[in-house]
């Protein structure tokens, strides 16, 4: 199912994506083609007729004609898309505009050079500036400088319940940390599993460390990771974290064989829509995922709230996590820079975003509320907007934020943590020594 693919190579596609180190602006002349004609390279998914249709749109219009260029779209397929664009981008022929991820995705292009500082030309757009829900346009950026407009839907983590079960046991969705254990303890007592993990993927794993040292420690705490400290890893925060996860694997929580059970075979989806388990804390294609395999249950019986704040920890509740979307960059190389922005500035306007939400996405930019009756879900779409819309901080997933190489690295002292191979205090010890 695409939910499915479409999250794994957002984890790991990118640590292929940029794993050379030694990427150079090389070349002569400007990217693009003879005849004025800019490439933009974008993840061929079936999402990618939303930006076919963008291009063709942008080809017809004034904006092309006034800046005297057009763009041609190069459609690579999902799993091709990493090393074409690595190839790519040290070559005469690299792409003018590339679809990437953001954070650490783009780390070795803006270390050789290769990426265009967007942060004042943002600065001076209205349209740029005021076009885009600012905790996305944040939560691509590095060392405070932004490199991406925000092209595709967004993909905030959610914690997802079973609204029945939830009913039948007198439950209401956690606002707080210790409402979540108390809702653990009633759960377990009436032989439920409080949360389906699919924790034979990793990934979903490190949702929970996330959202964790975000709570309690604030967003400040992993963007000094992101930024190139790894040192950040010491902040007390991902201790207490860490510690804080040990205890609810110890505590039954995940039940006894969540290390054996994925979400990528519908295994975790599964436990949740059957009654198995009460929550899942899972990214927002959750609810594709359950509308495509249990409509009735999607339907009639799933629900969602933020992830709880943790009592006495820093973290705004309103805080977000996740993949906040995919973006455009410019190859700092681009035959015609103003062809460029004109086109990424397409991506604020109503058009685009009506066609995000009509495939079933919801857009980052700033007035799509008015939009979300169209979405094939509406009250599920107009969650995930305010959610998002009303994050002071929205933190990019950190297999992706990371620098590519430390990513799987990451994960692996993640799951030794979760199954009880490595102590917190060991975890932390692994994490700071990564490069």
């Amino acid at each position: 199912m695409e939910t499915y693919s479409r999250r794994w190579f957002l984890g790991a596609g990118t640590t292929a994506l940029v794993s050379a180190a030694g990427l150079t602006a090389c070349g002569s002349g400007g990217a693009g083609g003879s005849d004025g004609t800019l490439t933009a390279f974008v993840y061929g998914d079936d999402a990618a007729k939303v930006q076919a249709k963008a291009v063709s749109r942008f080809n017809a219009s004034a904006a092309a004609r006034e800046t005297k260029g057009s763009l041609r779209l190069e459609k690579v397929p999902g799993a091709e898309y990493p090393a074409k664009l690595r190839t790519a981008m040290g070559s005469p022929n690299a792409p003018d505009v590339f679809f990437n991820w953001g954070g650490g995705s783009i780390k070795a292009y803006r270390e050789a050079g290769q990426i265009l500082d967007l942060t004042d030309t943002i600065a001076g757009d209205p349209v740029l500036k005021n076009g885009f829900l600012p905790s996305v346009l944040a939560a691509g950026a590095l060392g405070g400088r932004e490199y991406g407009i925000p092209m595709r839907g967004m993909q905030p983590v959610i914690l997802f319940y079973n609204k029945t079960l939830f009913a039948e046991h007198g439950l209401k969705p956690p606002a707080t940390w210790d409402q979540l254990l108390d809702n653990n303890a009633r759960l377990k007592k009436a032989g439920i599993t409080p949360f389906a993990l699919g924790g034979a993927d990793i990934w979903p794993e490190l949702m929970w460390l996330e959202y964790l040292v975000d709570r309690i420690g604030g967003p400040k705490v992993f963007d000094r990771v992101k930024n190139g400290d790894p040192a950040g890893w010491g902040d007390p925060a991902v201790l207490k974290a860490a510690r804080t996860v040990r205890e609810l694997v110890d505590d039954g929580a995940f039940g006894k064989g969540f290390s054996s059970v994925a979400y990528t075979n519908g295994g975790a989806p599964a436990a949740l829509a059957k009654g198995k388990a009460a929550m899942h804390l899972m990214g927002s294609w959750e609810y594709s995922t359950q509308l495509g395999k249990f409509p009735d249950f999607a339907r009639k019986h799933l629900g969602w709230c933020p992830f709880p704040e943790f009592d006495g920890g820093a973290g705004d509740i309103r805080n977000v996590v996740g993949n906040p979307t995919n973006y455009w960059s410019v190859n700092t190389r681009t035959g015609n820079k103003d062809t460029a922005l004109a086109f990424l500035r397409t991506c604020a306007s109503e058009t685009y975003a009506r066609e995000l939400i009509a495939n079933g996405d919801v857009p980052a930019t700033a007035n799509a509320d008015k939009l979300l009756d169209a979405s094939p879900s509406p009250e599920f779409a107009r969650f995930q907007y305010r959610m998002v819309r009303e994050a002071p901080a929205f933190t990019l997933s950190w297999d992706q934020a990371v620098d590519p190489d430390a990513a799987t690295p990451m994960l692996t002292e993640v799951n030794k943590l979760f199954v009880g191979k490595s102590s917190p205090e060991r975890f932390v010890a692994a994490l700071k020594a990564l490069k």
